[in-house]
């Protein structure tokens, strides 16, 4: 796989898990608002599993977290692609063209 794909990969699973983020903080704002006696299920494979209210809180605080921490991995997998990228076209060309990503800034080879 070429460097720019895997760039534009990462590019892509990040997008992805700041949205998975995103909808279990809203997720957790409204269950949050909801009196503690209210009766909430858990979706598990096919079934749904009663769980109080703390369980489903703690549940979405840890997607959000584990979301978090994918994102810094694959930012700073990124830049280490991106820089993996610069210096073989640095060495491998005499005028390289600048590519401006939409998170990384990376130099292409070619046209």
């Amino acid at each position: 796989m070429d460097t720019q794909q895997k760039v534009k990969l990462a590019d892509l699973q990040i997008e992805q898990l700041t949205k998975t983020k995103k909808h279990a903080h809203l997720t957790d704002t409204e269950v949050m608002m909801l009196v503690d006696e209210t009766r909430m299920y858990e979706g598990v494979g096919r079934m749904f599993i009663l769980q109080p209210k703390g369980v489903i809180h703690n549940q979405l605080l840890e997607k959000q977290r584990i979301a978090e921490e994918k994102i810094k991995e694959l930012e700073a997998d990124g830049n280490q692609l991106c820089a993996a990228s610069t210096w073989q076209i640095l060495k491998a060309a005499s005028v390289p063209q600048y590519l401006q990503g939409r998170r990384w800034i990376c130099l292409k080879a070619g046209s």
